[in-house]
């Protein structure tokens, strides 16, 4: 049995340079980066370092660069920070976010009383920006937006510029789940006036468990998680270093690397697309994947003709065969609620269909999707 792997959207392969510094450090840079001994001041150099390098990627400040352990952590944070210590009174979001957004803000709303404004979406799932204008003008409380750049389940790509002018001339601070989009597009803080951004190693081929926290200096937030000093006060607890450096060396091949990957990857895509249209005719492709100036070119969800009944069986049929996508977030997994994106931007009637989504990396090949396509055309047809 062939066993393909198209879900790089919910975690990547890691890249054997990643596996090999990260398995270095575990074996000879142990000491604690917060002892003053020569061993910690190893480890504390690994840590410094990296957070250099990702500050130089970024055309940040170092110290603008905030460890955690992962997007859902640094996500919590932010959002968190921002109602206690930033005086925010409203929070503009989009239905369609992650949970880790969406049931922050909630949670948030509960507990400080703040407002909860959704911007309305396009059918396709595109925020509507001059919806989102009109939120920001209501009234003169602090606001924060917060809006992901590369949707997870869709891929659709938000403006970014224009979102952050937005908020700039309405005095809003900005945060952006940016998971999806880190390690696979270029950034420039200083041309783009964000606040906030969101970072996990782990989708851009490197470990889990470890990512960071972008927070634009003079933000004056204050600690979540409170103990020791580390990261600048904002994190306490003894760093993850063998991680950090997993994080710095799958940074650094990323985006070391990011044209010539960038370029494969859309084949791929761009190949599945025309293959499985193809195979299927009746195929459709969920929120922009089919114009790649508005859609990741990492993933496509694709929403398949087939009866509800059969749709029941797909992801265990496709399991069966080797081939691993999902349904939409693995997050929500097991969890027996269909995907929230889907349900705000699909017709009732491609609801009862099954979406799947596909998401690709260096490490697949057009042979994969040829085999993939197959076994779709040989299901639906059956």
């Amino acid at each position: 049995m062939k066993s393909v792997y198209l879900d790089s959207a919910a975690t990547t392969q890691v890249r054997e340079e990643v596996i090999n510094d990260i398995q270095d450090v575990l074996s000879h840079s142990y000491g604690n980066p917060s002892s003053t001994h020569a061993f910690g001041r190893a480890s504390k150099t690994i840590v410094e370092t990296t957070r250099k390098t990702i500050a130089k990627y970024l055309n940040a400040l170092p110290q603008e660069i905030i460890f955690t352990s992962g997007g859902t952590e640094a996500d919590n944070m932010i959002l968190r920070c921002a109602v206690r210590d930033g005086d925010v009174k409203t929070i503009i979001t989009s239905a369609i976010e992650h949970h880790a957004v969406l049931h922050t803000v909630e949670e948030l709303k509960s507990e400080y009383g703040i407002r909860v404004a959704y911007v309305k979406l396009q059918a396709c799932g595109t925020p509507d920006y001059d919806h989102l204008e009109q939120l920001l003008a209501e009234n003169n409380d602090k606001k924060l937006v917060s809006l992901m750049h590369v949707n997870n389940e869709v891929g659709n790509i938000l403006d970014i510029q224009h979102v952050a002018a937005l908020c700039k001339a309405h005095n809003a601070l900005f945060h952006s789940d940016t998971v999806q989009s880190i390690g696979h597009y270029e950034w420039d803080v200083q041309q783009i006036p964000i606040d906030f951004m969101t970072a996990a190693a782990h989708k851009f081929h490197g470990p889990k468990g470890v990512g960071f926290a972008y927070i634009r200096k003079d933000s004056n937030l204050k600690p979540l998680i409170f103990g020791g000093a580390q990261e600048r006060g904002y994190r306490a607890g003894t760093e993850s270093v063998h991680n950090i450096k997993g994080l710095e060396t799958a940074f650094k091949l990323a985006y070391d690397n990011l044209n010539e990957e960038r370029t494969y990857v859309q084949g791929l895509k761009d190949y599945f697309k025309s293959q499985l249209e193809a195979a299927i005719p009746a195929v459709k492709f969920n929120g922009n994947c089919h114009d790649n100036t508005k859609s990741t070119y990492t993933l496509i969800n694709a929403c398949l003709p087939m009866s509800p009944e059969k749709a029941l069986t797909l992801p265990f049929q496709l399991d069966l065969k080797g081939i691993a996508c999902s349904k939409g977030s693995a997050c929500q997994s097991g969890s027996g609620k269909g995907s929230h994106v889907l349900d705000h931007i699909l017709s009732e009637e491609d609801k009862q269909k099954p979406s799947i989504r596909f998401s690709f990396s260096k490490f697949n090949t057009k042979e994969e999707i040829d085999y993939v396509v197959a076994v779709l055309k040989e299901f639906v047809a059956s």
